[in-house]
């Protein structure tokens, strides 16, 4: 039986135009990173581009492999060596192609990780902010959530973890803000589009004084836990679109 496929080039295109790829400033390229066989039939997704993925997809076949961490970040060393070395070797060996989408995933309306989070948590966006509307802000839509500590209850529920919150549990919700991953850096403008909550994967030593200082809370839900959705998603989309076989695979990671 003979399976659907998709021509790399015109997964690509399809890609960058879907993301907008063109428009982000971003700290690695996005889209094809590393060559693989022209046709495919079969995608892994899944967060990082580490070598337990890559194994994985090379046990299911996979044609290519679609991360939203990919490689060739801004400031890495450039040597193929170690690590690097051995992770490009596994894909070349294995003619597999590696796409990668970092901040265009972040950012898209529907299949992106800020949209996802919010289907998942139950959060409502009516607006955003930062940079290219990278942060979404809305409010908490879940019955019974009223207080921060309502809040860590039903994220650590949904998210398999527990997340680190940083300030009053008896505190309102109010206004909501979230943006994924590292997005630590965008409390400030967070709190400019008034906030009262803000919600993000990981949480730095200065953000702690600065969601103090500002009485706004924060919580802090892992960057892996909070960005496995959208690459997820976007694997299922292009499985619809096109027929192609599609796995996600979540490598645990508890950061």
């Amino acid at each position: 039986m003979s399976k659907n496929t998709i021509n790399r080039g015109q997964l690509a295109t399809y890609l960058d135009t879907e993301l907008q790829v063109a428009r982000v400033r971003d700290y690695c390229p996005n889209g094809l990173q590393v060559e693989g066989r022209n046709e495919i039939a079969c995608i892994v997704t899944g967060v990082t581009a580490s070598i337990a993925l890559l194994e994985a997809a090379i046990e299911l076949q996979a044609d290519a492999v679609m991360v939203h961490h990919g490689y060739f970040w801004r400031g890495e060393d450039m040597r193929i060596i170690g690590h690097k070395q051995r992770r490009l070797k596994l894909l070349l060996q294995n003619d597999i192609s590696l796409f990668g989408y970092h901040l265009p995933l972040d950012m898209h309306p529907t299949l992106g990780n800020n949209a996802r989070l919010a289907e998942v948590l139950g959060l409502r966006a009516d607006g955003r902010f930062g940079e290219d509307g990278l942060g979404w802000l809305g409010s908490m839509n879940v019955p019974g959530v009223a207080t921060m500590h309502d809040v860590e209850t039903h994220v650590a529920d949904r998210l398999g973890r527990k997340p680190l919150l940083i300030g009053d549990p008896a505190q309102l919700v109010g206004k909501v803000a979230w943006c994924t991953g590292a997005a630590q850096g965008m409390l400030d403008q967070a709190i400019a589009a008034g906030a009262t909550v803000f919600l993000s994967g990981e949480i730095s030593e200065p953000t702690v004084h600065l969601a103090r200082e500002a009485g706004v809370a924060y919580l802090a839900c892992g960057h892996h836990a909070t960005e496995r959705y959208g690459i997820a998603a976007l694997g299922e989309h292009l499985s619809l679109q096109w027929g192609i076989e599609h796995h996600f695979v979540d490598i645990d990671n508890p950061v």
